[in-house]
């Protein structure tokens, strides 16, 4: 007997296909302000009770599925005659109650609505009656408005609303409850973004079954009507590569978001997020209005077009405010900004700067922009050079890095040792493989565009390593904390006199070196640093760029490397796209002010000659004179305390 009970309970169902089940949540996503941006799950639904929705919502799907859904047993026997009869006509419709619907939705594995045989249909008329046995008439309405499937994955009201048309179930309009009544029929074939005719069609005439049965005035159906069918076409969301890399560091977590109902608070500032996204389509489109640009554009046949990045962090927590790794997530939702490998240019350099500053080789030393020939293990020679194909003589450093001169940056790196800077990029937050090459000293070697611009934090924040982070909490559905976000600072990765000092060259790069066009978007007293990048051949772009409360980087190219124009520079294409986004975030009334960074009380200064590197004195013009930053022992002789002068005027007294 007790085998026989086994056996029985091993051949069972896990549910009965009467009974009404938790239907799977979908985790939200939202930004720092509170705005969702996303839901992650195998189906995209909130559940919400039947008392929060408007009268007319739920009447809607009454009027156009099932008129008599108060009035039957779950099987509506008038109805099933009402369609034989149409059957005979030629005019073939369905005939399932609301009841039945849930039954086939909430129990695909039982009752499929695939199977259009006479006995699944049989068994579905037996469980709709159980059902309504079991189940008052206002839980198997609630349960069928959550548990639906409204088109593009998005199942029950609730995600509905949001998806099409920027709202919560419980604030939509006569006419937008109308538009989703119509979906159950065919969700593709009604659907009011690709088909706005067909769904305001079907719309009007939810609206007229609804006056006609009685459920609102026909004058008020009229009224609904009239109004335009407007809804939200951004399938994606605001930030889709983001809530992606969400769901990544989720999952690495060990929250399991597919299953659904956590609430996920993440870093995202939603105001930077869509302007970054409007500046990195507004400089790629500006690229390819360019005359004479000849590769392939967006929208057009090939998807081989421009791509475009950006990726805007505090250096200070390592949270990402603002996270674009394409032009277009649904041409393509490959993540470059955290996955692709590109070669990061001249924006590699600042690395190379910091290992000789922090070596004592001071930011006003002469070295020869002068042709360089070396030396290489497989018995080649290695010849840098710049775009323009000229040697520019002595230069300082700072004048060196402001101009991005190649053959300075090799020069350095070698004197250094390339292992050095390796190792520096290293504790930066670079992971990937720098080869011990001296063009690795010019960004030869691939990164990913995420630790570059990690890497760069500790210029901004005066020395600090951080681990990018894009959750500060977890919630469960009701609210409990599951997981609390880590991330953020981790240890000193550089002197903070030498962040600063190769932070305060970075400005000149703006102020009058390879983007002094930014100035003109940002103004002049935003205090701003960063540094240009250009492959060989314009195959890629850079610029990556801080304010005291931000670290952004910028890239364009293509997935497929390819020049991009003739004459193509980070200085002119990825540079003002940085520029714009920065003058909106700082605009007036946006209430970011930065605060201007100082200096170290330990560093030492003095004022120069711009031009030799050496100290300014009377004959120096006001416009060729700046204050340059030394660590101490590396200031000009002139300013060194000598203690043997002590004593050069005889015993002390």
């Amino acid at each position: 007997m007790h085998l026989i009970c086994a056996l029985w309970l091993l051949v069972q169902p896990p549910s009965q296909p009467w009974q009404i089940i938790d239907a799977p949540q979908s985790s939200v996503v939202y930004a720092k302000d509170g705005t969702a941006i996303g839901e992650l799950g195998r189906q995209i639904r909130t559940s919400v009770p039947l008392g929060s929705l408007p009268a007319y919502v739920p009447e809607a799907f009454i009027a156009v599925e099932d008129r008599r859904f108060y009035h039957h047993d779950g099987v509506d026997v008038a109805g099933i005659f009402g369609v034989l009869k149409d059957a005979l006509k030629g005019h073939a419709r369905g005939g399932s109650t609301i009841t039945m619907q849930l039954v086939g939705n909430m129990h695909p594995d039982v009752v499929s609505r695939r199977d259009k045989s006479i006995d699944r249909k049989l068994r579905e008329q037996d469980a709709a009656r159980e059902m309504e046995r079991h189940y008052s008439k206002k839980q198997i309405l609630e349960a069928y408005l959550n548990q639906i499937e409204l088109g593009h994955g998005w199942y029950g009201i609730d995600a509905a609303a949001r998806h099409y048309f920027g709202t919560d179930a419980a604030h939509l309009t006569l006419s937008q409850a109308a538009t989703l009544a119509a979906l159950p029929r065919s969700p593709p074939y009604y659907d009011p973004i690709r088909h706005p005719d067909r769904a305001t069609a079907r719309r009007d005439l939810v609206l007229r079954l609804m006056a006609d049965q009685d459920l609102i005035p026909r004058a008020v159906a009229d009224r609904a009507k009239r109004d335009p069918l407007i809804v939200s076409p951004d399938v994606h969301g605001l930030a889709p590569y983001f809530v992606d890399a969400v769901r990544a560091d989720a999952e690495h977590a060990g929250i399991p978001v597919d299953s659904g109902g956590y609430r996920l608070y993440t870093t995202l500032d939603a105001n930077l997020q869509r302007a970054a996204i409007m500046a990195v389509r507004a400089g790629a489109k500006a690229v390819e209005d360019r005359p004479g640009y000849a590769n392939p554009t967006y929208g057009g046949a090939s998807k081989d077009y421009l791509q475009g990045l950006l990726i805007s962090i505090d250096p200070a927590t390592g949270e990402v405010r603002a996270l674009v790794g394409g032009r277009d997530y649904q041409d393509s939702p490959y993540d470059r900004a955290l996955s692709a490998l590109r070669q990061p240019g001249s924006a590699f350099k600042p690395i190379v700067y910091a290992a000789a500053i922090a070596d004592s080789i001071a930011a006003n030393t002469v070295v020869y922009d002068t042709a360089i020939a070396i030396p290489l293990d497989d018995g080649t020679t290695y010849k840098p050079e710049d775009s323009d194909h000229q040697f520019l003589g002595p230069l300082t450093l700072r004048e060196a890095l402001a101009r991005s001169r190649n053959t300075v940056a090799v020069q350095l790196g070698l004197a250094v040792r390339i292992d050095t800077v390796i190792a520096l990029a290293q504790r930066l937050g670079i992971t990937t493989p720098i080869a011990p090459f001296p063009a690795s000293a010019i960004g030869a070697s691939e990164v990913r565009p995420i630790e570059l611009v990690t890497a760069y934090a500790p210029f901004a924040n005066g020395g600090t390593a951080i681990q990018p982070r894009t959750i500060l909490h977890v919630d469960d559905r009701s609210g409990h904390l599951v997981w609390a976000g880590q991330g953020g600072p981790t240890m000193p990765a550089l002197d903070s006199n030498v962040a600063y000092i190769v932070r305060d060259m970075m400005r000149d790069v703006i102020d009058r070196g390879t983007a002094v066009g930014v100035r003109k978007v940002i103004g002049a007293t935003l205090p701003a640093a960063g540094k240009t990048g250009t492959t060989n051949d314009e195959t890629d772009v850079w610029f990556i760029g801080m304010t005291p409360d931000l670290v952004t980087g910028v890239w364009l190219g293509f997935d497929h490397p390819r020049p991009i124009a003739a004459g193509a520079a980070g200085g002119s294409l990825a540079a003002p796209i940085w520029a714009h986004l920065m003058a909106q975030y700082y605009a007036a009334g946006t209430g970011h002010q930065p605060v201007e960074w100082s200096p170290p009380a330990t560093l030492i200064t003095a004022e120069l000659d711009r031009r030799t590197g050496t100290l300014a004195d009377s004959a120096t013009p006001p416009d060729q004179r700046y204050t340059e930053y030394f660590l101490p022992g590396t200031e000009p002789q002139a300013l060194r305390f000598d203690i043997t002068t002590i004593f050069s005027g005889g015993p002390i007294q």
